[in-house]
């Protein structure tokens, strides 16, 4: 009799607390389609989440951000009001109601920020960077369409202390919301790898300098979410190598081991380690494989999810060579709403619209329809 080996991507695997049935994980995707003007999550995105989970799967929450002042992005939703809680416990209850598990992704977009965003506050960073916002091909996203970033000035100390404290505060929400977990988004440009590379921060006190000091703020943020839901319900996403948001460090690679060193200390449900090959949403090097997993692997001793460019073929090897104990999937997750089903019985893929990645409606977001077999006939 034939017998057929079942992928490792469909094998149940434990990410701290959290028991998953199959290692396909939805990796958190900007969309823009909160409620405006104050950026509630509604029944438009509760359509989209509950539409991609599956039962025994994780989806991580889109970017989140933590307070008025952390915003940088038009559509993006948050999680420092009761109205935005509400809004996200309906989201996380339907994708329970599913067999599906869900982290909150925290986030703070520090410099990539505009003055309409933040409430009329001057955009923060670790330090003050003007060939950022001089920059006519820099822009961000604001009610007036996409612009350039406003002029930003560096953090104090004390005020650092007091967004640590809205990282803890937007934890606190993510319980109430009945969330499984929240992630720190440590990537991709905003606040805290703005304080992690060397090229945005140029700071001389306890934050700034050597590696250790630049890594003050994230390790203060994750003690912080540790102090609200424990370690094993607590994740971290980083960016080794990432250049997404003008981000640049002149040695990456004892940087992020140093940090991944110091996050043993946590217990963390996982790291997720966002490949260098892929900038923002785009492939920029095709061939490039699993180099910062890789790199990672070997210095986390605990679960590790890789995200950035994996195809299915791809994310199955990864799996089988112990690169990642898990791999998140963005743009095929956006066209595929059951894309776990399409990988695990080898159904062919959607294509995705990158027209409609940052629009403001239903086309392109909850209009991508699960797969039957009509739908090979079209």
């Amino acid at each position: 009799m034939k017998t057929t080996t079942k992928s490792p991507l469909f094998t149940p695997v434990e990410l701290g607390a959290i028991k998953l049935k199959h290692r396909v994980i939805m990796a958190p995707l900007t969309r823009s389609r909160s409620v405006q003007p104050n950026s509630v999550p509604g029944d438009l995105m509760a359509k989209y989440y509950s539409q991609r989970a599956s039962d025994g799967g994780l989806i991580i929450g889109e970017a989140t951000n933590i307070s008025l002042t952390s915003r940088g992005w038009f559509g993006a939703p948050g999680l420092y009001t009761d109205e935005q809680v509400q809004g996200w416990k309906t989201i996380v209850d339907a994708v329970h109601a599913k067999g599906g598990l869900m982290f909150a992704q925290l986030w703070h977009t520090g410099r990539s920020s505009h003055v309409s965003m933040t409430g009329g506050e001057t955009p923060v960073s670790a330090s003050v960077n003007p060939s950022y916002w001089e920059d006519p091909a820099r822009l961000t996203s604001t009610p007036s369409g996409w612009i350039q970033p406003s002029p930003h000035r560096a953090l104090t100390a004390p005020e650092i202390a007091a967004i640590v404290e809205d990282y803890c505060k937007a934890a606190e929400r993510a319980k109430q919301a009945g969330f499984d977990g929240v992630e720190l988004h440590g990537a991709n440009g905003y606040l805290i790898d703005q304080f992690l590379q060397d090229s945005s921060n140029k700071r001389t006190d306890q934050y700034g300098g050597s590696i250790e000091n630049r890594s003050r703020l994230l390790l203060e943020a994750v003690d912080a979410l540790v102090s609200v839901w424990g370690g094993d319900r607590v994740a971290v996403r980083v960016g080794p190598g990432g250049t997404f948001n003008a981000m640049h460090d002149s040695n990456p690679e004892p940087l992020f081991s140093y940090v991944a060193e110091q996050l043993n200390a946590f217990g963390l449900a996982y790291l997720h380690v966002i490949e260098p090959r892929v900038r923002g949403n785009i492939v920029i090097h095709e061939n490039q494989g699993p180099v910062a997993a890789k790199q990672l692997r070997q210095i986390f001793k605990g679960k590790l999810v890789a995200a950035g460019g994996f195809e299915p073929d791809t994310a199955e090897d990864a799996i089988k060579k112990d690169i990642a104990d898990a791999v998140a999937f963005g743009r095929h997750f956006i066209s595929n709403p059951d894309l776990p089903r399409r990988i695990e019985k080898g159904l062919p893929l959607a294509e995705y619209d990158r027209d409609t990645f940052y629009t403001f409606e239903a086309r392109g977001y909850s209009d991508y329809p699960s797969y039957t077999p009509e739908l090979a006939t079209r």
